[in-house]
């Protein structure tokens, strides 16, 4: 029973829309599947093993978004929400100071991701402590997937998706499009995972850059749908009824940002292995 409720999951997640979610199910499977070659001797022999899990489930937490209504806000930090020229001046890192200045609904409705990557880490130390192989791989899993969050410009920015600007799709063009099309001409093989000694204060930093980056998103963006006529941003594909970025569009905005998209998955990779080469560290290294 299990086994074919495992294929019918396999199934119903191919015929999913690859570009629907954070990074796009595409990105976020390539990551954590790079991120398993970039840890050392003593554990990439247990995560090469289970290779296929942590891949495939890299998406777990973008399929609960349909079941579970709490989830979505644990994928996002609407930094510039509360204060527009220095965010992250008045965030307090610490949950329970950020509690006490902003309230706990306020977070939730703007976004938890840095302090869901640090629960989430605590997670799977116990679990390595535990030797808890089952939980291990799903810890893994969702760490990776929300750890590759934090290396989204616009999952920083209260302006994720053009909205406030009428620049609707670029959440979907920078994520999704790009590495989709782009992706088998990256560097991704170069990544050794490094010992990360404070998860929160690492995810802290990356948010910054991510945030910094979004506005230069944004504005190359804007700049140049300025330059193309209405009818060349956007064309209609065969066989949809929705219109989506013309490959002309999607090929000029990458060059506009020049290897951003690649340099933000690295980053990804990077900090996805350092975090479960920290946890196992942390644990004691365990043999599995």
């Amino acid at each position: 029973m299990a086994k074919r409720c495992f294929f019918y999951f396999v199934f119903a997640f191919l015929l999913l829309p690859f570009s629907s979610y954070s990074w796009g199910f595409f990105a976020h499977k390539l990551i954590n599947e790079k991120a398993v070659y970039a840890l050392p001797p003593g554990l990439i022999e247990f995560y090469k093993q289970n290779i296929t899990f942590v891949t495939l489930h890299a998406v777990d937490p973008d399929l609960r978004k349909h079941s579970d209504e709490k989830e979505g806000s644990l994928h996002y930090l609407d930094a510039n929400h509360y204060d527009i020229k220095h965010p992250f001046d008045s965030i307090p890192m610490h949950w329970k100071e950020a509690v006490a200045k902003y309230s706990e609904d306020t977070l939730h409705a703007y976004g938890t991701l840095p302090w869901t990557i640090q629960e989430k880490y605590y997670q799977l130390v116990k679990a390595f402590k535990d030797k808890d192989k089952e939980k291990i791989l799903k810890l893994s899993s969702d760490l990776g997937h929300y750890a590759a969050d934090a290396c989204v410009p616009l999952h920083a920015n209260e302006n994720y998706d053009g909205q406030m600007t009428n620049q609707k799709g670029i959440h979907k063009l920078w994520e999704s499009l790009i590495p989709e099309r782009y992706s088998d001409t990256y560097e991704l093989n170069m990544i050794i995972a490094g010992y990360i000694p404070d998860p929160l204060k690492y995810s802290w930093n990356l948010l910054k850059r991510s945030y910094d980056l979004s506005i230069k998103v944004l504005a190359k963006d804007k700049k140049l749908r300025e330059q193309f006529d209405k009818d060349q941003v956007f064309q209609i594909y065969t066989g949809k009824k929705q219109k989506n970025f013309s490959a002309e569009y999607v090929e000029a905005y990458d060059k506009s940002i020049k290897g951003m998209v690649e340099a933000q998955i690295l980053e990804s990779i990077r900090f996805v292995s350092g975090l479960w080469y920290s946890a196992w560290i942390e644990a004691g290294q365990p043999v599995l």
